[in-house]
């Protein structure tokens, strides 16, 4: 711990909660109960804020994803019985490769990459009400996405139909395609409005015979044809699974959430009057999230210290109850409560020395959860040009068996340009995800739409030799550099005194995020305590996301 700065004792040594890590959770939760009146210290063993949901330039996430943490060594503590902790990576089958290694490195600190793409917000999402109620809207900018688009194996780029307008501009919909996906908006607007006296007898209203059905059952008795079937469940409701596909499909969706994922959908088209669609993104990276709920917290008294670990836990020598813990400064500090990333863990050796007291107090890291979707692989390119002319930021989809016929869940593909200061002028960021079982498929998957939208990097010896003017190669973009890997999804857990966060999941949105620290919230501090009570509602406050 020699790179440790010489940081001076931290006072007080005692707070209500301890909090390790910077993540969206974990910087919600302090921002909360900093704001009901506890007493907080915000720990981060990195150098910056995020933690899994940074943004970084690309040496210092090449750093993050290629660095292995090590055991710290034994520690000793005469008054309390001391675990000491391990921080396992979340990553694995890192692949970092640089084509043109000169022109990245002259411009690496103009990058803000992000761990954790593809993501982005929804206008009426459930972190934007956060935002919104804590007043940590004060402290982000949002740029509109430009296009949501399907893609398919053939290279072929098709705008989502996901309005009126857009509907009606569509050239590869039919006039009988066009009618039948009105049809479906109108229905589905017609149930989502609120009921009146007047109107009682006129709204149409899905069954809710029909709404325990699956989703896409409901679909195909509103004969709406594969085509828009497929671009409803994977381009707008935003489904994993192949739904169709009863063998391989993990989470089948009943028409109720369904018609939930699409009220979404278009409550966020018409939140914002300057927002162009459905879907915002953060200037200056995904990163910008977690340090706006930290600087909240830091206005209501929360205490930072980053590039500080914790290496141990301090527990009762009777009761086995924790206490407090140690920080790598080998300082002890002590609270009623504490929330640990989701990397932090206990070593094999601390396992089997512990008691069933310990163990209880322990539990959430003993061992730590993984969620049964498994893993989701990521992939992030830094590219020349742009996947499709004359839009710079545009979320792609690609639905299950679109690329090839093992591809059994849906690819997200987000392209970002130089507007929203994540990377130089000229170029653009495409990050990639899909969840996979191992991590072989997730990077086939990744791979085959990569080679779908980016052109292959020409080797060395051959750059003299001019491509095929019929390849199809030349609308590409070049790739300049890319890295793949595989993420473990770790569900965060109550466990009473300690408890733990979750990493980032599969999905495109924070709703779940978000709920979730909600939940862990009212678990920690009581259902009575709401979350940012004393701040503005989201109500007075629709006006308050700035969106250039």
């Amino acid at each position: 711990m020699s790179d440790l700065p010489p940081y001076p004792p931290l006072d007080p040594t005692t707070y209500d909660l301890i909090v390790v890590g910077t993540g969206v959770s974990e910087s919600v939760l302090a921002a909360a109960a900093s704001s009901s009146g506890s007493s907080v210290l915000h720990l981060d063993p990195n150098p910056f804020y995020g933690s899994h949901f940074a943004s970084l330039s690309l040496p210092d996430l090449t750093s993050f994803l290629q660095s292995n943490s090590v055991s710290p060594p034994p520690s000793n503590c005469d008054d309390f019985h001391s675990v000491d902790l391990v921080n396992r990576s979340l990553y694995s089958s890192v692949e970092i490769s640089s084509f043109e290694p000169e022109i990245l490195e002259e411009h690496s600190r103009r990058f803000n990459v992000d761990l954790c793409g593809p993501r982005v917000i929804f206008c009426a999402d459930e972190s934007i009400n956060l935002m919104l109620k804590s007043g940590s809207n004060n402290y982000v900018e949002f740029k509109s996405i430009d296009a949501s688009l399907v893609g398919d194996s053939s290279g072929e780029l098709r705008n989502v139909p996901d309005s009126r307008a857009a509907i009606f501009k569509d050239k590869s919909l039919t006039l009988l395609e066009k009618n039948q996906l009105m049809k479906f908006f109108k229905l589905v607007q017609s149930h989502l409005a609120p009921s009146t006296e007047n109107d009682a007898t006129t709204t149409v209203r899905i069954s809710e015979e029909d709404m325990e059905t699956p989703f896409v059952d409901f679909l195909a008795k509103m004969r709406l044809p594969p085509k828009i079937k497929s671009i409803i469940l994977y381009s707008i409701a935003m489904l994993d699974y192949d739904q169709e596909d009863t063998e391989t499909c993990r989470y089948l969706l009943k028409t109720k959430e369904g018609i939930d994922r699409l009220a979404l959908y278009i409550t966020s088209m018409s939140r914002f009057p300057n927002a162009l669609g459905a879907l915002i993104y953060p200037i200056y990276g995904q990163g910008e999230l977690p340090q706006a709920f930290c600087r909240r917290a830091a206005v209501k008294g929360c205490i930072y210290v980053l590039r500080m670990p914790i290496i141990a836990l301090l527990l009762d020598k009777e009761s086995g109850g924790y206490k407090g813990v140690r920080l790598a400064s080998g300082q002890e500090i002590f609270s009623q409560k504490l929330i640990l990333d989701p990397c932090i863990t206990l070593g094999d050796e601390s396992l089997s020395s512990l008691t069933d007291e310990q163990k209880e107090t322990l539990r959430v890291l003993v061992p730590k959860t993984i969620s049964s979707k498994g893993k989701i692989a990521r992939g992030i390119c830094i590219i020349r040009g742009s996947v499709k002319a004359d839009i710079s930021n545009a979320l792609i989809v690609y639905p299950p068996k679109s690329l090839f016929l093992e591809q059994l869940t849906s690819i997200r593909v987000l392209q970002l340009g130089s507007g929203l200061a994540v990377c130089p002028a000229g170029m653009h960021v495409l990050y990639l995800s899909t969840l996979c079982d191992d991590d072989d498929q997730g990077k086939k998957a990744l791979l085959s739409a990569m080679t779908t939208l980016i052109k292959p990097p020409v080797p060395e010896n051959l750059h003299s030799v001019s491509v095929a003017e019929n390849d199809g190669t030349e609308a590409k973009p070049s790739l300049l550099w890319r890295a793949l890997y595989v993420q473990e999804l770790v569900k965060g857990e109550f466990g009473g005194s300690i408890s733990s966060a979750s990493s980032p999941d599969g999905n495109l949105n924070y709703n779940e995020i978000v709920e979730s620290a909600v939940k862990l919230y009212e678990q920690l501090m009581g259902s009575e305590k709401e979350l940012f009570k004393e701040e503005t509602s989201p109500e007075e406050n629709d006006g308050g996301v700035e969106i250039d």
